[in-house]
C-alpha cells in the first residue's frame, strides 16, 4: 500500500523556461537540481502547503518531447482565481480558460504553461 504521492515528472525540452514559468507565475521554488548517469537534468521544484514535488526532466540526446493536448494537466488551489488572473497579467500571462464554476460551486480556470503542458487553477467554494 503507498503511504502518499511524492512527484510528479514532467519531461520538457526547454527547462530554464520552464522552470521560471513555475516560478514566476505559480511561485514555486527550486528545491534542488541534479544531473542523472544518463545525463538527464533533473530539477525538482516545491510546491506550497505540500510535501509533493514536482520533477522537471531535461534529457539532452532524447527526441523532442511532444505533448499531447489534453493528456495531462497540474491543479493548484488558488485563494482567488480573479486576484491571480490580475498578477499574471501584470507579469505577461493570461488566462487561456475560464473562469467557470463547476457544479460544485469551485471557481476554475487554466493558464497554459510551456511545453504544451497545463496548469489548472480552483478557487475552492466556501462551504
Amino acid at each position: 500500500m503507498v503511504k502518499k504521492l511524492l512527484h510528479t515528472r514532467m519531461r520538457v525540452n526547454d527547462p530554464e523556461r520552464t522552470i521560471r514559468f513555475y516560478e514566476d507565475v505559480l511561485g514555486l521554488k527550486v528545491a534542488r537540481r541534479s544531473v542523472s548517469p544518463r545525463g538527464a537534468q533533473i530539477v525538482f521544484l516545491a510546491t506550497p502547503n505540500s510535501d509533493e514535488e514536482i520533477e522537471i526532466t531535461y534529457l539532452p540526446n532524447s527526441p523532442s518531447v511532444q505533448v499531447q493536448s489534453d493528456l495531462m494537466h497540474l491543479a493548484f488551489e488558488v485563494d482567488s482565481i480573479e486576484a491571480f488572473a490580475a498578477a499574471i497579467a501584470k507579469k505577461g500571462y493570461a488566462l487561456s480558460d475560464g473562469p467557470t464554476q463547476t457544479s460544485s460551486g469551485d471557481t476554475i480556470a487554466f493558464v497554459d504553461a510551456p511545453e504544451g503542458y497545463e496548469v489548472e487553477l480552483i478557487q475552492k467554494a466556501r462551504r
